[in-house]
């Protein structure tokens, strides 16, 4: 398995959790996905995330996926847009709306970590790491 790309990785790994419908799903530690974890639990796609030390020097990081009051999905689709072969920038124009605004696209940007909403309130584009609904 590659580890260039971290985010590719943490996106593979929910999508296939939540597919099963597992409680929680580990991940190996990295900035950017502490931020995407972030991201996600602010907008109600996950119940919780924290580090947990391992053997090796990484850390993990675990993600407390979240499901409905009856057991169905609340993420449904996650996927990567840009990637280290193919980066995929956007401006305020051009950011996409996911599911008539039901889903967000999380961007890169100079000021972090930000959704398609937010993007749009502060007038900035970014990198599209990946789009959530």
């Amino acid at each position: 398995m590659s580890h260039a790309d971290p985010i590719a990785d943490m996106l593979t790994r929910i999508r296939n959790a939540v597919s099963i419908q597992m409680p929680e799903v580990r991940i190996k530690c990295s900035g950017i996905c502490e931020n995407i974890a972030k991201v996600l639990l602010a907008q109600g796609f996950i119940s919780a995330y924290d580090r947990v030390e391992t053997e090796c020097k990484q850390d993990d990081l675990r993600i407390t996926l979240k499901y409905g009051p009856i057991g169905e999905n609340i993420i449904n689709e996650i996927t990567r847009a840009s990637k280290p072969s193919c980066r995929v920038y956007k401006t305020v124009d051009t950011l996409p709306k996911i599911l008539g605004g039901m889903g967000i696209a999380i961007l890169s940007t100079s000021k972090g970590l930000l959704t398609d909403q937010e993007c749009r309130e502060q007038n900035i584009g970014g990198e599209l790491l990946c789009t959530v609904h």
